[in-house]
């Protein structure tokens, strides 16, 4: 599957395991929480380990977040924000730095406002056409704001004449 990464599309090496799925002993997969949180020795196996959220899920819950080299979160719905917020508490209050991802029902209209809150990379549905996509993250150029990725709003960015 192609997927945006840092504004380019590349291919995804990453599987999502199914709730009662077993862990396979090689490959890049994402599992749940409580499946995280519940095991240890992952370091055994050949190939990464990385965290699918649900909306409901609880950041300050993750066991050694910081070690998690992708952290993805679902969007069910369009319309359901709560991914939003979970970007925003992973980057600004947890820490993590490593790679988040949107997934699920993600737009092209959301793109330029999941990275504002700390994605970096997108999972389109197939169907979209991921080169137009490209294109919603240079429709704005001046953020009034403060968010994940300008820390500052724009008052205190801009130098006043006196």
């Amino acid at each position: 599957m192609r997927i945006i990464k840092d504004r380019q599309i590349v291919e995804d090496a990453w599987t999502r395991l199914a709730l009662d799925a077993e862990l396979p002993e090689s490959g890049d997969v994402l599992i749940d929480l409580k499946r995280w949180n519940d095991a240890e020795g992952f370091a055994a196996r050949q190939g990464q380990v990385g965290l699918l959220l649900q909306p409901d899920d609880d950041v300050t819950t993750i066991k050694r977040v910081h070690i998690l080299p992708l952290i993805a979160v679902d969007f069910p719905k369009f319309t359901d924000g709560r991914g939003y917020s979970l970007a925003r508490l992973l980057r600004d209050r947890v820490g993590y730095r490593g790679e988040l991802r949107a997934v699920g029902n993600v737009l092209r209209d959301q793109l330029l406002y999941m990275h504002r809150c700390g994605f970096e990379s997108f999972e389109l549905d197939p169907s979209k056409n991921a080169e137009a996509a490209l294109s919603a993250f240079d429709e704005l150029q001046v953020y009034y704001q403060a968010a994940s990725d300008v820390p500052e709003p724009l008052f205190r960015r801009v130098a006043r004449a006196r």
